[in-house]
């Protein structure tokens, strides 16, 4: 009987008594390795554990993970066993990823440079889709750049290695996670993976997707001439502090050594920074202040929504209340030429609810209704150029139903719609059941 799998071989779905053949390795793990199988032009991928990993406790587990089923359309969930009389051992079939999705490695070493926005979309589908898994009473146990893949040109994101996901509090841990992800009290052998650990690896892993440098990697990192793994457990579990904690100096990321961390954490608003100082301050060892999902996903919207673009060079920054306004709106990141601030409209008279009225934005539900779905598929309203004068814009309803606008100089008129509004400071929309104000 065969170790591994081999090209051309069948295996069988255990569930659906369906054969598959395999057409080519996909990728190598420590667990097992991957590849891709069809069946009638149909294309599944097939993760085959190696001898050693397809034990009955992960069958078991496999076989309660394809009874629950996945969370949201995510997650590349197993959908059935995998089985062969020639083949030692199992395997699970799953969704097969799309080519044209990189892995957030890809993105950490640069070899894809997405937009800001990306990032945003990026972060706040991580954010959503694990709050979706936890609040099923499981966590993820591996959370870390190598198993997470996204659209360049969306920021949909993939989350695979599905197989180590459990009950929380509850099921043995097969893995403990992935060293630098690891929460504090993991890596020093006192707690086992969980919802709280969860979130701290999320945390760790959303400071890499926009600074580039893990947030315990500073001077006390750089000194360290072998980073083995006694000196893992003292930056990451017995002696870990923030880069940027601002009441701890003593591991501040080193000029020559953390580059891209000194020149990514400026460009972000305060609100943001706010988040991840929680994360590895007050988080790094008491599980309970640590930043929710929800308060992730609230905060990437509002990131998302912050973005507008320079005048001289076209570079995305984004919108800090704390620091900027008209008249002081602060220097490009990219060429320090004065910026210039675009109209936005403040939601329900709230900060937090501002977006900058570029000429791409667009208003969706959650801007603009009572709900707490957050669908980008719809929008409500979009920024438009007046198609015979280029220098007026305008929102446009793309909405059912009609929008009540009082100007600065309190008139009151109904905008239907497909019509639109004029940019102008002052303005007042009420769309039914929020209002707003454009502000310049």
């Amino acid at each position: 009987m065969k170790k591994m799998p081999q090209l051309g071989d069948e295996v069988k779905m255990e569930l659906a008594n369906k054969y598959y053949k395999i057409n080519k390795k996909l990728g190598d793990g420590t667990q097992g390795q991957v590849y891709e199988v069809e069946k009638d032009g149909c294309k599944l991928a097939l993760k085959w554990y190696k001898p050693n990993k397809a034990t009955i406790k992960q069958r078991k587990m496999i076989r309660e993970l394809i009874r629950i089923g996945a969370p949201c359309s995510r997650f590349l969930w197993p959908l059935d066993l995998a089985v062969s009389d020639k083949i030692a051992g199992f395997g699970y079939i799953m969704d097969l990823r799309a080519e044209n999705y990189k892995s957030i490695s890809e993105l950490v070493a640069r070899r894809v440079e997405p937009s800001f926005k990306v990032l945003c979309t990026i972060a706040y589908q991580l954010a959503d889709s694990y709050r979706q898994l936890h609040s099923r009473g499981y966590c993820y146990r591996d959370i870390n750049f190598n198993n997470i893949f996204f659209d360049p040109q969306t920021g949909d994101i993939l989350i695979c290695d599905n197989d180590n996901v459990g009950i929380d509090g509850v099921s043995e841990a097969s893995v403990l996670g992935t060293q630098r992800f690891m929460a504090p009290e993991v890596v020093r052998g006192e707690k086992k993976p969980s919802t709280n650990t969860d979130l701290f690896s999320l945390a760790v892993l959303l400071f890499y997707i926009f600074i580039n440098n893990h947030p315990l990697h500073g001077k006390k990192e750089s000194q360290i001439r072998c980073f083995d793994l006694p000196a893992m457990k003292k930056i990451y579990g017995e002696e870990p502090v923030f880069i940027f904690d601002p009441q701890d100096s003593s591991n501040q990321p080193d000029p020559r050594e953390h580059k891209n961390a000194l020149l990514s954490w400026p460009l972000y608003p305060q609100f943001v920074k706010k988040l991840f100082i929680q994360s590895f301050t007050k988080g790094l060892n008491n599980p309970n202040q640590r930043v929710r999902e929800g308060q992730w996903r609230k905060i990437m919207l509002r990131l998302r929504d912050s973005i507008f673009y320079c005048a001289h060079c076209g570079a995305e920054n984004f919108f800090d209340p704390a620091k900027m306004s008209v008249e002081r709106p602060g220097q490009c990141w990219n060429c320090k030429q004065q910026l210039e601030l675009p109209y936005r409209i403040n939601i329900d008279d709230a900060i937090e609810n501002t977006v900058m009225l570029t000429h791409e934005a667009k208003l969706y539900p959650h801007h603009l209704k009572s709900t707490s779905k957050r669908d980008f598929s719809q929008p409500l309203a979009e920024v438009v150029q007046h198609p015979r004068d280029p220098s007026i814009w305008g929102l446009k309803n793309l909405d059912n139903k009609k929008w009540r606008v009082t100007t600065k100089a309190s008139q009151i008129k109904e905008v239907e719609p497909g019509k639109s509004v004029v940019l102008a400071s002052g303005v007042e929309i009420n769309f039914g059941n929020r209002y707003g104000q454009i502000i310049y």
